[in-house]
């Protein structure tokens, strides 16, 4: 059978510095057989050493065009923009399959070169859940902005939040966090609804590191139906459910209209302001890491967070977090037969036959 090979291309969306495969994993896959290639990239939350160290191949960046036919070339974000045929097979979120922008000419790009792709977003197991998400630390991250936005604004910094960079680890976030509340008289109460989910764990677990008062709420907590009054009663909320149907909102503008309101920043970490079924139809567009806050009330201060990156600002953990989880099916793409791969292929063969 003939060896695996995969093929690391680097990223090239701006200050993009997670990656799917970090030099721990790339061991793993060595260890395990599999020949690994990685492009050089300036941009990896990784230093290059790092992989330097290990029995693989070094090859410069954008490489991947002119990469073995048979090797997986594997990524994050979108392909660079051009109009040459594809010819691999290609792991990666491409955001293709819901008619984003641009969507046609990707898939024609595929069905031109007669490659391949397996959407990260796509790889489902039996139950139709994710094997491999950024979830935990998008609601870890988003938590933290919040925090340090809500203290910003007990200082009268307006915007609370802005040009936001990424950190170095987890110990440097959680350090700047317990400097920002210790400026503070009071600490702020944080209410996360979507608790036992992946990113509602991860905002939890923010809070209580920071030992924040939290309201941990999920389904028990929540199926008699919104408006939930609970909201404007916290100072900061973060949403981490993800509604794929109709149902009531769990706040509105009245909600926060109310003059007992407490509540001053909410994250939406489920981020969809442009799906049907948004629970916080409060706002219609996502924010950014150079502009994070939108205000939604001047005269009683309300800010929103809602970044679809949220698990950018930790790159090195949502790295290494993300690569273990995908690692174990990386490791049957020998035979894309079996796992998570056909079902995969068969999304994509489909989205091809709408063209």
């Amino acid at each position: 059978m003939q060896e695996t090979h995969i093929w690391l291309r680097a990223e090239t969306k701006p200050h993009e510095q997670r990656t799917a495969l970090s030099p721990r994993c790339a061991e793993q896959l060595i260890n395990a057989g599999c020949k690994v290639s990685i492009e050089s990239s300036s941009q990896n939350i990784f230093q290059q050493s790092l992989y330097e160290n290990l029995p693989l191949e070094i090859v410069p960046k954008g490489s991947w065009i002119n990469a073995p036919k048979e090797a997986f070339i594997l990524g994050l974000k979108e392909l660079p923009e051009d109009d040459f045929p594809l010819i691999h097979r290609h792991i990666y979120f491409a955001h293709a399959y819901k008619e984003q922008a641009g969507w046609q000419t990707l898939l024609t790009r595929f069905k031109k070169g007669a490659g391949k792709l397996y959407d990260l977003e796509f790889l489902l197991d039996e139950n139709n859940r994710r094997v491999a998400a950024f979830g935990y630390w998008a609601g870890f991250s988003g938590a933290a902005l919040a925090v340090l936005a809500w203290v910003n604004q007990q200082k009268d910094i307006a915007p609370p939040l802005e040009n936001l960079n990424s950190y170095q680890n987890k110990k440097a976030l959680i350090l700047a966090l317990q400097e920002a509340l210790s400026s503070c008289l009071i600490k702020p109460k944080v209410l996360v609804m979507g608790a036992k989910g992946r990113s509602g764990s991860g905002a939890a677990d923010l809070a209580k590191e920071l030992a924040l008062e939290v309201l941990e709420w999920d389904m028990a907590e929540t199926q008699a139906g919104g408006p939930f009054k609970e909201i404007i009663e916290q100072d900061i909320f973060v949403n981490c459910v993800l509604v794929n149907q109709d149902l009531p909102p769990f706040i509105t503008t009245d909600l926060l209209n109310k003059s007992s309101r407490k509540l001053s920043v909410i994250v939406d970490v489920s981020c969809d302001p442009y799906g049907s079924y948004n629970p916080l139809p409060i706002y219609h567009q996502c924010t950014t890491f150079k502009s994070p806050c939108l205000r939604l009330n001047q005269d009683k201060v309300l800010d929103l967070i809602a970044i679809d990156h949220l698990p950018s600002l930790l790159p090195k953990e949502s790295s290494e977090d993300y690569g273990q989880q995908l690692l174990t099916h990386l490791l049957t793409l020998r035979d894309t037969q079996q796992g998570v791969w056909p079902n995969a292929l068969a999304l994509f063969e489909q989205k091809i036959r709408e063209l």
